[in-house]
């Protein structure tokens, strides 16, 4: 990593008490429920929960990628570098997303554009915000699918989406969000649509360049193994709130929520017995047409009591940068005090 990035202690990205919500016809959806996390240069948050938790939408409204309406951010601080990203007019929103703010988002083939070159939709970005002229700008490019391991670039350059494999539009999507040489990179379950052999290609890669470029990284996952490989810290949602947070050793070691209890009890363990079940969480994700005025998990919860009922715990401290929001106690099997 980079010294400039490995010395440096404040984050690059706050978020604070972010409230999104959804305008239908059928009411409000409460899809982000007072978020708060922050990410230093240079670190890699892993960002987990079942699809519905309020993952994706958390990070595309910190760059104001959500329609809105229906959408609107309702409450909430956002900071990148120092700069209040909701105080932001349209274009610094746009040079921010292009230029220091790079997003690899799920799916290649609809976040590419199937009529245009890979090599025009990488210049493009580089023209915009760098200023780069045509000729430099396909230097560049040739450079950036080069860096992310795509063969005889300059040649590859004119080719469309639909002439790479799965894999290598993955690698092309990596590039365009390098392009500008970010220093915030979100990856919104880039390896999901993957096989499994291209999905650890994709992960060393990513590995690699933020060694390199020292770029913070927030993934996006439902894919706790992925997580434990790559991620400093981890934040676990669910029902549109962080229910608990911590570096990802610890967490790992000692999860704290039966939610997170509960998704690491459905990972296949290479050191189980060969007749071993995996468990599943039975139930169904809350209903998020309300504000969640109890815990959002007390439905699926087999240590719910009757406080869980009447109200929606706060994010607690426990020790080793580790919070969670819940009153379970797993140590005692009760009630955590009450502070």
């Amino acid at each position: 990593m980079p010294d400039g990035a490995r010395g440096r202690s404040e984050p690059i990205l706050e978020v604070n008490d972010l409230k999104t919500i959804f305008r239908t016809r059928d009411g409000e959806v409460h899809a982000v429920n007072d978020v708060s996390f922050a990410v230093k240069p240079g670190e890699l948050l892993g960002v987990v929960g079942e699809s519905g938790s309020g993952k994706s939408v958390t990070m595309m409204s910190l760059m104001g990628l959500l329609p809105m309406p229906p959408a609107e951010i309702v409450k909430g601080e956002i900071r990148y570098d120092g700069r209040d990203v909701r105080a932001m007019s349209p274009a610094e929103l746009r040079d921010l997303r292009g230029g220091d703010v790079g997003f690899v988002f799920q799916d290649p083939m609809t976040s590419l554009n199937p009529v245009f070159t890979v090599g025009y939709q990488i210049v493009e970005p580089l023209r915009v915000h760098l200023g780069l002229s045509k000729k430099a700008a396909r230097v560049r490019a040739a450079e950036l699918l080069a860096l992310v391991g795509i063969p005889d670039a300059t040649a590859r350059l004119r080719d469309y989406p639909h002439q790479f494999s799965g894999g290598m539009r993955q690698r092309v999507m990596i590039a365009i969000a390098l392009a500008c040489d970010p220093k915030v990179l979100i990856a919104d379950e880039p390896t999901t649509a993957l096989d499994v052999t291209i999905q650890a290609q994709i992960i060393e890669l990513v590995k690699d360049l933020r060694e390199k470029l020292g770029m913070a990284i927030i993934w996006i996952t439902h894919d706790l193994g992925v997580v434990a490989g790559i991620a400093d810290r981890v934040m676990v949602m669910y029902g549109g709130q962080i229910v608990e947070h911590g570096p990802v050793r610890e967490l790992f070691a000692r999860p704290q929520h039966p939610y997170t209890r509960a998704l690491l009890e459905t990972v296949p363990r290479v050191d189980g017995t060969r007749d071993a079940r995996l468990r599943s969480i039975e139930g169904q994700p809350p209903n998020l047409a309300a504000h969640p005025a109890s815990c959002p998990f007390a439905a699926r919860c087999g240590h719910v009591m009757d406080r869980c009922l009447r109200e929606n715990p706060a994010r607690r401290d426990v020790g080793a940068g580790h919070d969670v929001a819940c009153f379970w106690d797993p140590a005692t099997g009760g009630l955590r005090d009450a502070g």
